[in-house]
């Protein structure tokens, strides 16, 4: 695997020029180690943090960060990869309603669409930028502008000619990263959510996408064949045209 990470690596550095360091993420079950060179947040920055800042960690700072029940900072987090058991409170809706729903009936639907590990089925979130990852990945996340989305995404086309479908909540963002492309096995396209843009500093202009380590090769693939085919980040204007200027700029010449 670590062969074909480097090969993406270079794949994406190529082809998407992104502006921070793609994410490789796993889920460690309670038999799993960490890799070498790992931050826990608690012990070794003494705080807690949410797991969008992880992310941002990894993405920005290229550090291989791992996240237990006891580094996180998001109870919506803690609750949906089952570090901790979600309360009568969360369940009924109220988390949710009067801030992004109008009623707590809504609220209870809203939660029930949240893709969720069972209580206890993992550990650890271990996150880490793709040039330093030392584990076998579940999925990797790559924030972008809108336009290296569309680039990663008629990658995605390229075998397949279908089109890709995503499912967008607006909440809990870290769901959709992770949860629901080591799933269903399918790339998902993720509008970051409030709380990514609050704790981990995500910009207006970014987007995310998340692919299964089973189509890295796929996404490989489809980068090469779509640039032979002509597609191009950065997105090249056109230029081949003659201009048109004001009437009275013809008359600075003789």
């Amino acid at each position: 695997m670590e062969g074909d990470l480097s090969k993406f690596h270079d794949a994406l550095t190529e082809h998407v020029r992104l502006d921070s360091f793609p994410v490789a993420i796993r889920m460690l079950k309670s038999d799993e180690s960490f890799p070498e060179r790992v931050k826990r947040p608690a012990q070794d920055l003494t705080i807690k943090v949410a797991t969008c800042q992880a992310i941002a960690m990894a993405r920005r700072y290229g550090w291989v960060v791992a996240l237990g029940d006891e580094d996180i900072s998001c109870p919506l987090t803690a609750v949906v990869f089952g570090f901790r058991r979600a309360s009568e409170f969360y369940l009924q809706g109220k988390a949710c309603a009067g801030m992004y729903t109008e009623t707590v009936e809504a609220g209870m639907r809203a939660e029930e669409q949240v893709e969720k590990f069972p209580y206890g089925e993992y550990q650890h979130i271990l996150v880490a930028p793709l040039h330093r990852t030392a584990f076998d990945p579940h999925v990797i996340v790559v924030y972008a502008n809108s336009a290296q989305i569309l680039r990663l995404l008629t990658a995605a086309l390229w075998k397949t000619g279908h089109r890709l479908t995503s499912s967008f909540g607006g909440r809990i963002d870290c769901a959709e990263e992770i949860i629901v492309p080591l799933r269903s096995g399918k790339c998902e396209v993720i509008l970051p959510c409030y709380g990514d843009r609050i704790f981990a500093q995500t910009q207006d202009h970014e987007m995310a996408f998340s692919i299964p380590i089973t189509r890295v090769e796929e996404i490989i693939e489809g980068l090469e064949g779509t640039h032979e085919g002509g597609v191009r980040y950065p997105i090249p204007s056109f230029l081949r045209y003659t201009g048109e200027f004001p009437e009275h700029y013809t008359k600075v010449v003789e």
